[in-house]
């Protein structure tokens, strides 16, 4: 009879539990690699999050730096030559500004406007006239230069020419010639009116004619028949406009008149509106054509 193995069934508990210790040991070792793996995932981002935000400060200071270094230089260039930059701007500036007061001659030459260049820019000469009379010239030297200046000119004191050289002289030399041509012109016609009155139609006139300086306040006294009776009529003529030729106010009063009849209050109201729309001596030549025909009915 065959002896039973006491040792096997031993060798093969033991064998068995082995495994199974090696199995769980396996198996704890795969759970604390899979449960260490978050762990280390979390640490890597954390580091590389570290890392980015270096990085990015890095950049923000090599681009401070950039812009930094392009400002330095920019302000080395500008520190170079910069006299030599104001130069060349401002003469192309005077060059364009000649220019275009030689345009400005040539254009407006068969309209009073003259002038000829000088060592220092060019001389304006302004021809007034008035109804297709040529009257007085006046001059003005421009100096062609930052800032453009009057050197020397003939215009009158009374008329504004400071006033209207701080307006346009600097930013538009067009219409500062055009202006002063204006108020020229202007003061020439109101003279000639004046002068054509005195000249021409003094037996109308009881009394002198009475003006200031820039002809814009004329006042005279005149009668329609010189021989008559009638009541002789006082004018007061202004001229606010100083660019205008023809008065902004009129007064007509008839001296010694209190209690005129209707046909002379008509008549005074004629001659405001004369003397608002014509010319002044326009207005007493009618004056005159009218005596002349109530003379020839009366012969």
């Amino acid at each position: 009879m065959e002896q039973a193995n006491p040792l096997r069934p031993e060798g093969e508990s033991k064998g068995g539990v082995l495994a199974h210790l090696e199995r769980l040991e396996t198996q704890m070792s795969r759970s604390c690699k899979q449960s260490e793996e978050p762990q280390s995932v979390q640490t890597q981002e954390r580091v590389l999050g570290t890392k980015i935000q270096k990085l990015r400060h890095l950049r923000d200071d090599l681009r401070a730096a950039v812009q930094h270094r392009r400002g330095s230089v920019k302000a080395c260039i500008a520190n170079v030559e910069p006299n030599r930059t104001v130069e060349v701007n401002e003469q192309e500036a005077l060059e364009e500004k000649l220019e275009n007061v030689k345009a400005v001659l040539q254009a407006y030459h068969f309209t009073g406007l003259s002038g000829k260049l000088t060592s220092q820019g060019v001389c304006v000469c302004i021809n007034t006239a008035f109804e297709g009379n040529l009257l007085d010239s006046y001059f003005v030297d421009l100096v062609i230069q930052k800032p453009l200046r009057i050197h020397h000119h003939s215009v009158p004191v009374f008329i504004p020419l400071e006033e209207i050289a701080a307006k346009y002289l600097q930013t538009n030399i067009q219409h500062f010639l055009f202006s002063l041509c204006e108020y020229l012109n202007a003061y020439s016609g109101r003279k000639y009116q004046a002068d054509r009155l005195q000249s021409d139609f003094a037996a109308l006139l009881t009394g002198p004619l009475q003006r200031n300086p820039l002809c814009n306040l004329l006042s005279f006294t005149y009668k329609l028949d010189p021989g008559g009776q009638s009541f002789p009529f006082c004018a007061r003529l202004l001229y606010k406009d100083l660019t205008a030729t023809l008065p902004t106010d009129v007064t007509v009063t008839c001296q010694g008149g209190e209690a005129l009849s209707t046909s002379w209050e008509e008549q005074r109201a004629s001659h405001e509106t004369l003397f608002f729309t014509k010319p002044l001596h326009q207005v007493f030549a009618s004056f005159a054509r009218r005596e002349k025909l109530d003379m020839s009915l009366v012969s």
